[in-house]
């Protein structure tokens, strides 16, 4: 019998050895990849869950505080719930905002009119616009004397607000700008649209549905997808807010829009607290993953595809 260094090579053993290789070379060409999250995401985010237990200002050795950091941000810090409060309120409020303008843009887009490229494209051009560019020009939008947007509203009669500069007036002021970038949910919805089944449509008009009836049996029930994929994502992006208030407004007039990342930012870098700044961090990633857990549990409830409930 042949020694097994002996034996013919079969042309499976030359498949098996060529997908070896090919395997290899695969992960040769994406290492860059593995070794980029290992280095830049993956041990950050494993020594952020350590330095939240220690005090920590860059400039001297650290000291383990155990869970000080976190007794002392639920307790203690004024700040804290401030801030969090802040950006609940962004989120509550501007996220149906949010998915409301884009639904209403979408329909307005879905007609079958010549050119409508166009306008789909001019509609969606100021989401891909820098988020610090978006900032200072409704600064200036938004100027309580020199602003275009009081001029209209003085032109028709209307009070001015004072928008940026007033208590009431900021975060309502934020949550306007942030319909500016509204396009890529847009389009989300677009698409959701022009996937409804068409004889839905036809089957609701031989029923007798009107376009509102339409539009309430048919029409929101097949995007609810599209809306719970919107949901799910803007409130994450809306609890991390942070590039609007720390250009426009530096987290003023008297801590109206000090958000809760824009906070984060400044004991890590302001105050070089990065111990705390960790603890907070680590605080939003549970907030996060809990709201959005929620938010999938109920999913089954509301959100339907063509086979049935989710």
């Amino acid at each position: 019998m042949l020694a097994y260094k002996d034996r013919p090579v079969t042309a499976r053993t030359r498949e098996q050895g060529l997908r070896r290789r090919e395997a290899m070379i695969g992960y040769l060409l994406a290492s860059p990849w593995f070794i980029g999250v290992l280095v830049f995401y993956l041990l950050p985010v494993f020594a952020s869950v350590i330095i939240s237990f220690l005090h920590w200002d860059l400039l001297t050795p650290p000291v383990w505080k155990g869970v000080d950091n976190y007794s002392f941000m639920l307790t203690q810090d004024r700040i804290f719930w401030k801030s969090l409060g802040n950006t609940i309120y962004y989120t509550v409020f501007g996220v149906p905002i949010q998915l409301s303008f884009a639904l209403s843009l979408a329909l307005l887009l879905n007609q079958k009119v010549r050119g409508i490229a166009v306008f789909r494209t001019i509609f969606y051009l100021p989401s891909v616009t820098s988020g610090v560019a978006v900032a200072v020009l409704w600064t200036w939008l938004l100027h309580p004397d020199l602003g275009i947007v009081n001029e209209f509203l003085r032109a028709v009669g209307l009070p001015a607000p004072r928008w940026l500069y007033s208590v009431t007036w900021a975060k309502p002021a934020l949550i306007l700008m942030s319909l500016w970038s509204v396009g890529g949910t847009m389009i989300i919805f677009l698409a959701g649209l022009q996937g409804v089944p068409q004889h839905l449509y036809e089957a609701a008009k031989v029923d007798g549905a009107g376009r509102w009836r339409q539009f309430r049996s048919v029409t929101v029930p097949m995007l609810t997808p599209a809306i719970f994929f919107s949901l799910v994502t803007g409130v994450i992006g809306a609890l991390q807010v942070f590039t609007e208030a720390y250009v426009m407004t530096g987290g003023g007039p008297a801590e109206s829009t000090l958000f809760y990342v824009y906070y984060l930012y400044n004991n890590a870098f302001v105050y070089l607290k990065m111990g705390y700044a960790s603890a907070m961090a680590w605080v939003l990633f549970w907030l996060i993953l809990g709201l959005t857990a929620l938010q999938f549990a109920y999913a089954n409830r509301w959100v339907y595809y063509e086979g049935g409930l989710a």
